[in-house]
């Protein structure tokens, strides 16, 4: 046999050896695709200024941080295509014959666009993020689930107090592409008769008789109260699940890692190991902080493993331990270095650089186990004030990327060096954030992104740079985003 028939056949066996493997074979399917036996369509309702899109964005982003491919579709981007200079609140009065016609139209189109992605671009929930208050456009949607072999879920947000609607118009609504020239007094006034408009012809969903069929939950007063009516899959409780957790309160989270460990400085993974000398500066430098910045209130969680609870300790306030927050398991990789995996199972690192989000270690876990262990400390998160997590690197990652709405590809490359506090504070569509460097030097445990054969890489800096730069870089990143 030639020396080039053995290389083709020892490919052969490496290649039949991958398919064999069950982490090769199912690394491209998410745990939670398993969730959905058939795309489903989540359709909002509620009058203007009740918080819609803010449940919109945030429900999209759990469901694809869980691995759930979902999008969100605003009527109100079409309906500004359409009708590119809004006038006034006359455009939403229902005996506007020619507006009307306009806005059916607009949703006739965003619902052929929900179709397209559901059947052909492989999306699982589309979220119908529109008013949807009378029964003819309910009717309507259901009709096209129906034609196309959808399932379909509510999701009501009633709110009848007048501060909170008033602090929505004012945070939301003034920066609206509606008003241009954002005068707060002027928006405040055509906003509130926008909302009297649809107010005409509102029906709210009637859980005890038109409605009672329905798969729904209806959100009272941001959260004080819900009805929930006719869960029928799992997906669906997800849904609730989910909501029944978010809070609209102002709060903060902080995110660090643990201090420098020893392992940190020999370069090895995992493991137990103690602090190294200038983790126990960061430390002190961490409890520094807090006194610096007042958080009196501040909750501190931290894993089970020594490296975070050595840092807590320093802080001289009670903290939480929670085992999920340990940090990913290398399996038959603990506590070695990268160089000694790649000469050790050489295979083995070569498939982690392909794919390194679904990649699991033998005996070990993938990020995206990671994600799923993680979900009960986003729920927790959600539901908490001011709150500091000191947890490890892919833990940092996974939390970083549910917040800063990170996919698959980047999340296991964003950066999270040591020594360094992010502080995460929820805003109205999205999430700000402010980072912290504690001026205490440590080494750089990044590791970028492999360049492909194309040449291409990730925009991820050098992992030779210092830390300090790091941060610097990935202050500018999100401050972009």
């Amino acid at each position: 046999m030639s020396s080039t028939q053995r290389e083709n056949g020892a490919s052969t066996n490496s290649i039949e050896a991958k398919k064999a493997d069950p982490r090769w074979s199912e690394k491209k399917c998410s745990w939670a695709s398993y969730m959905t036996n058939s795309p489903t369509m989540i359709v909002m309702i509620g009058l203007p200024a009740r918080g819609k899109t803010y449940m919109s964005k945030k429900l999209t982003r759990y469901l694809n941080w869980i691995g759930v491919p979902t999008k969100v579709f605003n009527l109100g981007v079409y309906r500004r295509e359409a009708v590119r200079a809004y006038k006034s609140y006359d455009f939403f009065r229902h005996d506007n014959e020619e507006a009307m016609k306009i806005r059916k139209q607009c949703a006739l189109v965003a619902l052929q666009d929900v179709r397209v992605y559901l059947t052909e671009e492989w999306g699982q929930i589309a979220v119908f993020d529109a008013t949807n208050t009378t029964r003819e456009r309910r009717d309507l949607i259901q009709a096209f689930v129906k034609e196309n072999g959808f399932k379909v879920f509510f999701v009501e947000s009633v709110c009848d107090d007048p501060d909170v609607i008033a602090a929505n118009i004012l945070e939301v609504k003034v920066s609206s592409p509606d008003y241009p020239e954002k005068h707060r007094e002027r928006v405040m006034e055509d906003f509130l008769k926008r909302i009297e408009c649809y107010k005409v012809t509102y029906q709210p969903l009637d859980p005890d008789d038109y409605d009672k069929d329905l798969s729904f939950i209806k959100v009272i007063n941001v959260g004080q109260r819900f009805l929930v009516n006719r869960v029928q899959d799992y997906i669906q409780s997800k849904i609730v699940y989910y909501l029944m957790n978010i809070h609209v309160h102002s709060h903060s989270i902080y995110l660090c890692r643990h201090g420098e460990s020893d392992h940190n400085v020999e370069g090895r993974i995992g493991g137990d190991s103690e602090l190294s000398p200038r983790g126990k500066q960061f430390a002190h430098a961490l409890r520094d902080f807090i006194d610096e910045h007042n958080l009196s209130d501040l909750k501190v969680w931290t894993s089970q493993l020594r490296r975070t609870i050595q840092t807590a300790e320093e802080l001289g306030v009670p903290y939480e331990q929670w085992k999920i927050l340990n940090e990913i398991d290398a399996g038959v990789c603990e506590e070695m270095t990268y160089q000694m995996i790649q000469e050790t199972f050489p295979e083995e690192f070569a498939l982690r650089d392909q794919d390194k989000y679904h990649y699991r270690y033998p005996g070990g876990e993938s990020y995206q186990d990671l994600v799923q262990r993680l979900e009960p400390v986003i729920m927790e998160l959600e539901r908490q004030g001011n709150v500091l997590v000191i947890c490890h690197q892919a833990v940092m990652r996974c939390l970083l990327a549910y917040f800063l709405d990170k996919g698959a590809d980047d999340l296991p490359y964003m950066k999270c060096p040591l020594h360094t506090v992010l502080k995460l504070t929820p805003v109205a569509y999205g999430c700000k954030v402010e980072m912290f460097y504690l001026n205490v030097e440590a080494v750089n445990t990044h590791r970028d992104r492999p360049i492909t054969r194309t040449g291409r890489s990730c925009l991820i800096p050098c992992a030779k740079e210092s830390t300090l730069t790091a941060a610097k870089k990935l202050v500018a990143v999100s401050a972009s985003e």
